[in-house]
């Protein structure tokens, strides 16, 4: 999704505000964490029992670049190891005495298993040497390729939201709403979406507090996302966001968070996407251009390139 300004009198500081942050990342929409984008940078102290590294997690969710990066240092590494073994014991055979580069060399054969004949072991230590390699060498070409199973088999939704959400009068009601849509072609079943206020509050006692509020949704479900969907909360005496405005929305640090979970038809495994939307990426008295219409051959017609634009009310 680039960035880009909003259509329909968004106003200038807020546009701006958009494209600084939306011009970080790789260009993607943005999947956060809930409640990150509004709070400050947070340093995690662990007690000594506690790890911080999760190697498997680590190695699931590093950028692809990040994770051949690491799997090529690996095989160096590997085979460095081994080459500096075979130049002590020796044992090898059509080596030059004392090259590292055969010795090397041999082991990037001996650990895929290649064996093109110039090099072979010819002593006892230098056959124990490669059956240790060999050994370690499968395993590691097996954890390897689970490794890049796993990333390539991991269910992933591709839920396009709307760059703001907008407030405006819904069926006589001021109502919060905001877009998603599905950018597959496939459909995405039972899908479920929930929304989250969180702000800046004082408890009875006094204290400073981040707190959640869930907001009720005028649908919550549909049992099948497959093209556009408009997710509408009516700001009534029940709601959190009623008397609210856009000031004191920013005053009291308000972040929306997005969360919807769906079965994807395809793959039969559960899916999920995120977004947030901070005070000032709330619109008021704003809503979404009509992006439905009709085709001459009565074909339904949905124009993603105003699925971003606002309009005017009219009030």
């Amino acid at each position: 999704m680039r960035s880009r300004a909003v259509r329909g009198g968004s106003g200038a500081g807020a546009g701006m505000a958009r494209d600084a942050r939306r011009k970080s990342g790789n260009g993607r929409p943005r999947s956060v964490g809930a409640g990150l984008r509004s709070s400050p940078q947070v340093r995690r102290l662990y007690r000594r029992e506690v790890g911080a590294l999760d190697l498997y997690h680590t190695l699931l969710t590093v950028p692809w670049g990040g994770f051949f990066a690491a799997l090529a240092v690996s095989y160096l590494i590997f085979n460095l190891a081994f080459g500096l073994c075979y130049l002590l014991v020796g044992g090898v055979a059509n080596a030059r005495p004392s090259s590292f580069a055969d010795a090397f060399f041999f082991s990037v054969q001996t650990m895929a298993t290649i064996g093109y004949g110039q090099f072979f072991p010819q002593s006892f230590a230098a056959n124990l040497l490669v059956s240790v390699e060999v050994l370690l060498g499968m395993s590691g070409l097996a954890l390897a390729t689970g490794l890049i199973f796993a990333r390539f088999s991991r269910p992933t939704a591709r839920v396009l939201f709307s760059e703001v959400a907008v407030v405006t009068v819904h069926e006589g009601a001021p109502t919060l709403m905001f877009r998603a849509a599905n950018q597959r072609r496939d459909q995405i079943l039972e899908a479920q979406v929930s929304v989250s206020l969180l702000r800046d509050e004082q408890s009875a006692e006094g204290y400073p507090m981040r707190r959640f509020h869930d907001l009720a949704l005028v649908r919550a479900r549909t049992p099948m996302f497959l093209l556009t969907w408009t997710v509408m909360h009516r700001i009534d005496e029940k709601s959190p966001l009623f008397g609210a405005t856009a000031q004191s929305l920013a005053a009291e640090n308000v972040e929306l968070v997005v969360t919807l979970i769906g079965l994807d038809a395809s793959l039969s495994q559960t899916v999920h996407a995120r977004y947030s939307y901070l005070a000032d990426e709330i619109m008021w008295n704003r809503r979404f251009a009509d992006i439905l219409s009709f085709g001459t051959d009565g074909s339904r017609v949905v124009d993603y390139r105003r699925f971003h634009d606002l309009a005017e009310t009219g009030q």
